[in-house]
């Protein structure tokens, strides 16, 4: 019999007519009762070009459910956009939006008795959030990718809307131009479509298992991702039936599968921290040198945006990331054992795939990659003792050795920037940007997309306890931990001190001694007030460092 462990406490019974009553109010039937619940989370809202199409693929997949022999029912979580609140107060709420999605997902299912779960996600912290939400309740569980934006008939996207920003401001852009690709950068639903945060996340939970094969890739207006949603339905009664829940799938060997294609992709600062966060949801002990030991054995191979060429739509159109999965399966570098949501394992799925045409240019070959171990790195050293992120193609060179510009705020370093004030040499440090210090961890894609438009991207280095965006791209390092309201070194840095960026021996040094270290830190006070009502104050309270995923339980 198909697994009803929880909806049959809910409706079973002369007790619980009452419950019933009401679910016959929003269109139940008697037979429905017997049947599996399957919450259908839709992260669908007209905020945001990355979700405004989910609500209308969550009817296809409650329908989907219904015709495959469940219950479907659909309803909604939250979503913001990064993209819109970028370098505003505003995005502080980016990261915290993952953590209420999870708990709403986690609340919803876990008060109306739902069997099994497949949430829909599309802006970038709406997948970890699912996914986490998913783990918790650890019932039967699907995750769909809302898909991806197609590039403009100018080849341009969002990112690149941000880095004509700094040229405007060196003056090598008038505003009419500027004005021109901020009209046709981005028009139709779908996600930002180069290899950024979205995407990456969405490539990493296909290679984790947690969505069917070829979900990634897939743009958002495509008979594909309609084929996705239609295929869920007969999915979910399968994971039911047999009882695989996200524990059987989200193991150990599926992280370290899902941070080998976020590598090889050459994908966002934030899988780090997302994957961090959606492992602790599951109970899996993943560490940030996990990714370190896995960076080393495992090339980049896409040549996608932002450091890159192409764009999701153009690898999706050559077969998706399924081909790099079998071609990194066969070098041994996935976990072909591992058990996924189509109820077979990594390699099963992979078994019929067929390589990419030779004649593609988007994915190299193996034994001529983009970068021959990882982009991420992490980094230690006197201003990361516990650890911190660069994303570091080799593109801007290995190394870098300048002079601290300091800033307590990105506005502050936004407002260095777009006046000229940085110079070739300098190391823009942003700090009270971190989880508890902004609150909220901003990503700093408005101070690094003025960097890149004034042609300075492999002349300025640039740290903050702050994040990335993944459309972020030059000599950049984030999530610098401890934090600055922690007491972090990075508290204590002061304008004119030489820091070293080391990619190769992963080192990010202060170039002071340990006295004057110790000298600084005993006279640091805190100069931010902390929020002391709403859900910032709640995160900012509850949440733990960068190098833990910036989790909140």
């Amino acid at each position: 019999m198909t697994n009803r462990k929880f909806s049959k406490e809910l409706v079973d019974g002369p007790n619980q007519a009452a419950s019933r009553s009401m679910l016959r109010g929003v269109g139940f039937t008697s037979e429905d009762f017997s049947k599996p619940f399957v919450g259908v989370a839709s992260t669908g809202a007209k905020v945001t070009p990355c979700n405004m199409h989910i609500n209308q693929l969550a009817d296809v997949v409650e329908k989907s459910v219904d015709s495959s022999g469940g219950k479907g029912v659909l309803f909604n979580t939250i979503t913001v956009s990064d993209g819109i609140s970028m370098g505003t107060q505003g995005m502080k709420y980016s990261l915290v939006s993952r953590e209420v999605i999870a708990d709403s997902i986690e609340t919803v299912v876990g008060c109306l008795g739902y069997d099994g779960v497949i949430a829909i996600g599309g802006c970038d912290k709406n997948m970890p959030g699912c996914i986490i939400g998913m783990a918790r309740l650890n019932r039967p569980s699907i995750f769909i990718y809302g898909g991806s934006i197609k590039p403009s008939s100018e080849n341009t996207d969002y990112v690149t809307v941000c880095e004509k920003t700094g040229e405007f401001s060196k003056g090598e852009l008038d505003e009419s131009e500027l004005i021109h690709v901020e009209k046709v950068s981005v028009k139709g639903p779908g996600s930002c479509g180069g290899m950024y945060t979205a995407n990456t996340m969405a490539s990493a939970i296909e290679a984790l298992g947690m969505s069917l094969p070829g979900s990634s890739s897939q743009d958002a207006i495509s008979e594909d991702k309609q084929k996705d949603c239609l295929n869920s339905g007969t999915a979910i009664m399968n994971l039911l039936e047999k009882d695989i829940k996200p524990s059987d799938i989200m193991t150990k060997k599926a992280f370290e599968n899902a941070i080998t294609i976020v590598i090889s992709l050459g994908g966002s600062t934030n899988a780090v921290l997302h994957l961090l966060a959606m492992a602790h949801a599951i109970g899996v002990d993943l560490h940030l040198d996990d990714f370190t030991r896995i960076g080393k054995k495992t090339p980049v191979m896409a040549d996608l945006k932002p450091f890159g060429s192409h764009y999701m739509s153009e690898l999706n159109a050559n077969g998706g990331i399924q081909p790099l999965m079998k071609t990194l399966l066969e070098k041994g570098l996935l976990h072909g054992d591992c058990m996924t949501v189509t109820g077979k394992t990594i390699s099963e799925n992979l078994s019929q795939i067929r390589p990419y045409e030779s004649n593609q240019k988007i994915i190299k070959a193996f034994d001529d990659p983009i970068k021959a171990n990882s982009h991420l790195r992490i980094l230690y050293g006197n201003l990361a003792s516990e650890g911190a992120v660069a994303k570091i193609t080799g593109k801007e060179g290995t190394s870098f050795e300048g002079k601290a510009r300091v800033f307590n705020s990105e506005e502050e370093g936004v407002e260095a920037i777009l006046s000229k004030s940085i110079q070739s040499g300098d190391v823009v440090v942003i700090r009270y940007e971190g989880p508890k210090g902004g609150p909220g961890m901003r990503e700093m894609l408005k101070p690094t997309s003025a960097i890149m438009g004034q042609g300075l991207g492999d002349k300025v280095g640039f740290i903050t306890d702050g994040r990335f965006s993944g459309g972020t791209h030059g000599f950049v390092v984030g999530h610098i931990t401890p934090e600055a309201a922690d007491g972090g070194v990075i508290a204590i840095v002061e304008d004119g001190d030489i820091i070293l960026i080391d990619a190769v021996k992963d080192e990010l040094t202060l170039r002071i001694s340990d006295e004057e270290i110790q000298n600084r830190l005993s006279k640091w006070i805190n100069p931010k007030t902390p929020p002391t009502k709403g859900v910032l104050s709640k995160f900012a309270k509850s949440v733990k460092s960068a190098s833990l995923g910036a989790v909140t339980d």
